[in-house]
């Protein structure tokens, strides 16, 4: 009895420690996976730092513009001042154009001659064309009258035609605005000469503006549209404004600005890309600002916690 009793014992006690082995193992597997979700949830909640870059306040394509002549000539009048907003088909300018005028007039004369000379010479190849089929005219007084009929109605394009080249070289001397804007400048004054091609104003649209940011080139992965902009300008310390990236070019190209950062190098090549404002700011066209591009929590990175919790 005493050596069953012995033998019972020490199976329990067999036992008892194997059950104590189990339970010390699951507390360590469960406070390991416990562990390593932790370490993912914070390596997915923690953002990565944004993509510091420099830039500059552009207008769209299309909004900034150089107004010029296609004719050369004297400025006689320049309709429109620095900082004037201007409409769309706004006259801008006008130059003189006293020897064009008077050249259209003459060919509108000649156009009113030709139109008469066209009434006469139809009147005569209907009583040319009657007194033939009457048998009293001949055929060659015929074909003279269609001849004249002809040539005055060649004499009628020829001034019709003289008439719109001289309107449209009339319509160059006053130049009007291709768009609506602001006038950045204006580059002559009354009474100057200018050559064919000259310009007059730089025009923009300043409702129109967006940055250019030169992004370094080892950072492109880290740019993704709609990505959330904070902007910052000097000047104005206590002010950020918000932006996001519309725009990333397909290829890189070469610094123009000069980084504050001396530890950045200069001959680093750049995208130049481009983040539209969320919110209205008083920045200058031309200005240069700091960004900073946010980044965004990938997809993949959050798919595994995921996964996990719909296990769970």
């Amino acid at each position: 009895m005493q050596s069953m009793k012995r033998f019972v014992l020490l199976v329990a006690g067999v036992l008892l420690i194997v059950t104590l082995l189990v339970q010390a193992r699951r507390m360590q597997r469960g406070g390991g996976r416990a562990a390593g979700e932790k370490d993912l949830a914070a390596k997915v909640a923690t953002p990565a730092p944004d993509v510091r870059a420099e830039g500059w306040i552009v207008a769209y394509p299309g909004a900034d513009v150089t107004v010029g002549t296609d004719v050369a000539g004297t400025v006689v009048r320049m309709a429109v001042a620095e900082k004037d907003r201007v409409r769309k088909g706004q006259l801008i300018a006008e130059l003189r154009a006293d020897d064009t005028r008077a050249a259209l007039e003459e060919a509108r004369a000649r156009v009113t001659e030709a139109e008469a000379d066209m009434h006469l010479f139809e009147a005569e190849v209907a009583r040319a064309q009657r007194l033939y089929d009457e048998k009293v005219g001949t055929r060659q007084a015929l074909d003279r009258a269609i001849r004249d009929r002809d040539a005055a109605h060649a004499r009628q394009e020829t001034a019709l035609a003289t008439v719109r080249r001289l309107e449209a070289q009339l319509d160059k001397t006053r130049i009007y605005a291709p768009i609506r804007g602001v006038v950045l400048s204006r580059l002559v004054q009354p009474g100057e000469t200018v050559k064919e091609n000259s310009p007059l104003i730089q025009l923009a649209d300043l409702d129109r503006t967006r940055i250019e940011v030169e992004v370094d080139e080892f950072d492109a992965s880290r740019v993704q549209i709609g990505s959330e902009v904070k902007i910052r300008a000097e000047g104005y310390d206590s002010q950020e404004w918000r932006g996001r990236v519309e725009e990333i070019p397909d290829s890189v190209v070469g610094r123009r600005l000069k980084p504050q950062d001396p530890s950045k190098p200069i001959d680093t090549r750049v995208l130049l890309v481009k983040v539209a404002f969320a919110e209205a700011t008083p920045l200058k066209l031309g200005q240069k600002v700091e960004v900073g591009i946010g980044q965004q929590v990938a997809a993949a990175s959050q798919k595994p916690a995921r996964r996990k919790a719909a296990g769970r």
